[in-house]
């Protein structure tokens, strides 16, 4: 199979909606859709039977039997490769934070456009995240400033590097576009990713964008 097919699984309990989306995804030439879920429940059990895992899920909230916000919770033990993007008609901010907190990696809204839910696949297929403006702002409004964010800092918890990889991770760059403007390799940028993802315990990028708004160490694109 073609290492650049984005391969994706689709959960949502509306089956009008779910098969409007599987029709406009197929018609991608880069973008195969393995499957289809109702629930969270139904997802894992797909998950768990098929030998061929999907890059990304594009995920629901509201569901029966097993919510979007659980399964994601379930999936990021399981099977933490797997991206997920919340796709829903929930834009409070606490359904916002708290699907971002779990790990989900891209957040939509249901009265997004083909084309920007096109763009957020690709983009978190390349990046490994993807946040609009406003949810980038959502983020940065509703996560409140780490008490120990200077401590940490003045302490040397992140060398002036890493907090250079860690504020362009944010400002979406790709490694290789980090890799440039640093003059650094590929390689010595992925360290000091990997470096931060176990130094702020998070568990994926998504986590060390919630972190650095947190510590008040990102210069976001607003």
């Amino acid at each position: 199979m073609d290492d650049s097919v984005i391969k994706i699984a689709l959960v949502d309990d509306e089956v009008l909606f779910r098969k409007g989306l599987t029709f406009l995804l197929q018609r991608e030439e880069n973008i195969e859709i393995l499957f289809e879920a109702s629930n969270g429940d139904e997802l894992i059990s797909n998950l768990n039977s098929n030998q061929t895992k999907p890059d990304i899920i594009i995920m629901d909230l509201k569901m029966p039997i097993l919510n979007g916000v659980e399964a994601t919770k379930i999936i990021r033990k399981i099977f933490p490769e797997i991206k997920i993007i919340a796709l829903t008609s929930y834009e409070t901010k606490s359904f916002i934070t708290n699907m971002i907190q779990v790990g989900a990696v891209a957040y939509l809204i249901k009265n997004t456009t083909p084309k920007d839910l096109i763009n957020t696949i690709n983009e978190v297929a390349k990046k490994g995240f993807f946040y609009n403006e406003n949810i980038l702002k959502t983020i940065q409004d509703s996560i409140p400033s780490s008490k120990n964010a200077k401590v940490n800092l003045e302490s040397g918890f992140l060398s002036p590097r890493e907090i250079e990889v860690l504020q362009l991770i944010c400002n979406q760059k790709t490694t290789a576009e980090i890799a440039e403007e640093l003059f650094l390799s590929p390689r010595t940028v992925e360290g000091h990713r990997n470096n931060l993802l176990l130094k702020t315990e998070s568990r994926n990028i998504a986590g060390l964008v919630v972190y650095a708004i947190q510590n008040e160490i990102a210069v976001l694109t607003l």
